[in-house]
């Protein structure tokens, strides 16, 4: 195509958009017609023989990642990792608060966070051996219906959080605005009642935050690899420039570093402190399949964050207990939250290079929350969206929508007027990591590494793999409940009922005993009464990972993945394709 050409053709795909939408308004079935998501290559190509499969469990991000859109390579994965684990600044103070001293505060992060990676690396391997994200794994493990809990249960989450991440981040914004406009900002007249916890200043802040989400709403995890590199840039002098003008400004005097003040059984008090390191990072656990689906290789996205993650979290929280422990200790003050010592900062040195200064360190910090929200709340719902109604919502039509959900929970109140639902969030880690056991046991232990795709889109009784029990994994659920089950009474004591000490010791143990009986409880269970798809794969005697798809080359260049007696690709290739010689199905 030739330069000039592009500006016409552009006005053709505008013109014919315009007409599309303005046809979709002329009666209620072209609207639900225009509203529906893209057609499925799956649909385009049939699947296996006996599936009578409904169109409306499948859609374009539901699909296999096709080839073209594997585009993440183990160093894109360093710096995903990279730079949603360098800013947990504040992870110390959690530690600390517990009654820990500097250096356990920081053996117990790096341990946590150890476990943590260990999890991820199991969790990602089948979206990164299939291409597929957590919906469709939880399909796979949980049933055609049975998955639309876990999937439900994690985007309500990912609704919440993602409010209180904007609210976060706009605690940045309004630095920023402080540097620039000084006593206009702070003096703006307030017309909020003091009830809802947010001021008229605040809630600018919070909408320029919730504006800045916009663009990133209409891009896939694929196209963001640019992002994660360029939070990478931003937040690591970010972090370390503050780290340095803590000790620098104080002259390094730490002062007791946090002594530690427990008092009784102190292993207690570290297993706590371990399970409540795992709680930091309990969502990105879950949420590895949306991750490594875009992998272009089926190791890229587990070496690499296993050593990424323990190291950038580790580093982060040191600086933040060594640097808040200098100024706290001179300034004979208690901050933690980054926002608040800036502020500190444009306290003492109100100058037009500290402003500078102190703005970039705020944009850097307020880059980076956006980039955690996208990454563990935005991509997430967008995916879990698909599930629920994939007839209309794929991926970035869902970022949209919690983008306007996250608003409209007003976030501000909730932090404002219920502490004890910000522990129920810290907590539900615990009903998470049930899911993620369930899921680690039958890859990596009863159906090895064996998952027959296409068969994930029918939810039919003609299923023979994933349909189980009406659709629903009867064995998956009963592990899921015994997992939860113990420590359930601890956690609902944090919550503030009275409950005994053993109650209490065993919530303690959290996302670990959680995790550990349901995964035990799934394996036995399975070993004595294993599922119809277990059986399955024992009969065709498969070994490890054997229904991964084969890849090759039609005779026009095009990619050709075949999954399972299915075969994706473009509709022209596929007519003249030869299946390799040592086809599997």
């Amino acid at each position: 195509m030739r330069i000039s050409e592009a500006p016409s053709r552009a006005g053709d795909f505008v013109r014919t958009k315009k007409a599309s939408a303005q046809h979709a308004f002329t009666s209620w079935p072209a609207f639900k017609t225009w509203i529906e998501a893209p057609s499925s290559t799956l649909d385009t190509h049939g699947r296996p023989e006996g599936s009578d499969a409904d169109s409306r469990w499948s859609n374009e991000d539901l699909d296999p990642t096709p080839p073209a859109k594997r585009t993440w390579r183990w160093q894109n994965y360093v710096s995903f990792y990279w730079a949603l684990s360098f800013g947990n600044w504040t992870l110390g103070s959690t530690m600390v608060g517990l009654g820990l001293n500097w250096w356990e505060a920081i053996i117990v992060i790096f341990v946590s966070q150890v476990i943590s990676s260990i999890a991820m690396f199991f969790n990602s391997r089948c979206a990164s051996a299939y291409h597929i994200g957590y919906p469709v794994v939880a399909r796979s493990v949980f049933g055609m219906w049975g998955s639309f809990y876990v999937v439900a249960a994690r985007a309500c989450l990912a609704i919440i959080w993602y409010g209180i991440q904007l609210y976060s981040g706009s605690s940045f914004i309004s630095v920023m605005l402080r540097c620039v406009f000084g006593r206009l900002y702070v003096d703006i007249p307030n017309g909020i009642p003091a009830s809802m916890g947010i001021t008229t200043a605040g809630m600018l802040s919070f909408f320029l935050f919730w504006c800045v989400h916009f663009p990133f709403c209409a891009l896939r995890p694929y196209q963001l690899k640019w992002f994660f590199w360029l939070k990478t840039a931003l937040m690591v002098p970010a972090i370390l420039g503050l780290f340095i003008f803590c000790l620098a400004d104080t002259k390094g005097q730490l002062g007791g570093v946090y002594s530690g003040s427990i008092s009784g059984n102190k292993a207690w008090y570290i297993i706590y402190a371990i399970n409540a390191g795992l709680g930091n990072t309990a969502t990105l656990i879950t949420n590895q399949p949306d991750i490594a689906r875009w992998s272009k290789t089926n190791t890229g996205a587990m070496w690499s964050q296993l050593f990424t993650n323990p190291i950038a979290v580790t580093l982060s929280a040191s600086f933040g207990i060594l640097a808040t422990a200098a100024l706290n200790n001179n300034w004979g003050t208690d901050l933690w939250n980054p926002w608040d010592l800036l502020g500190a900062i444009l306290d003492h040195y109100w100058t037009n290079g500290s402003r500078t200064l102190v703005f970039l360190c705020a944009f850097c910090w307020m880059f980076s929350i956006l980039g955690t929200n996208i990454a563990a709340n935005m991509i997430p719902f967008g995916s879990d969206l698909t599930l629920l109604f994939p007839k209309y919502f794929t991926i970035p039509r869902g970022q949209f929508i919690v983008e306007f959900l996250a608003f409209a929970i007003c976030p501000w109140k909730i932090l404002a007027s219920a502490s004890i639902f910000e522990t129920f969030l810290s907590g539900y880690g615990l009903f998470m990591s049930s899911v993620v056991a369930v899921m680690i046991a039958d890859y990596w232990v009863l159906t090895k590494g064996n998952v027959f795709v296409s068969w994930l889109y029918d939810p039919t009784s003609a299923n023979k793999h994933y349909y189980y029990n009406k659709g629903w994994n009867i064995q998956a659920y009963v592990a899921y409940i015994c997992g939860i089950a113990l420590p359930f009474p601890g956690f609902v004591g944090t919550l503030g009922a009275n409950v005994p000490a053993a109650a209490t010791h065993l919530g303690d143990l959290g996302w670990i005993l959680s995790f550990t009986v349901t995964f035990v409880v799934y394996v036995v269970l399975c070993k004595i009464w294993p599922t119809q798809n277990q059986k399955l794969v024992k009969e065709m005697g498969y070994d490890w990972e054997y229904a991964v798809s084969d890849e090759f080359v039609a005779p026009d260049g095009t990619v050709i993945v075949e999954r399972d007696g299915v075969v994706y690709g473009e509709e022209d290739a596929v007519e003249n394709v030869v299946p390799p010689s040592d086809y599997k199905y």
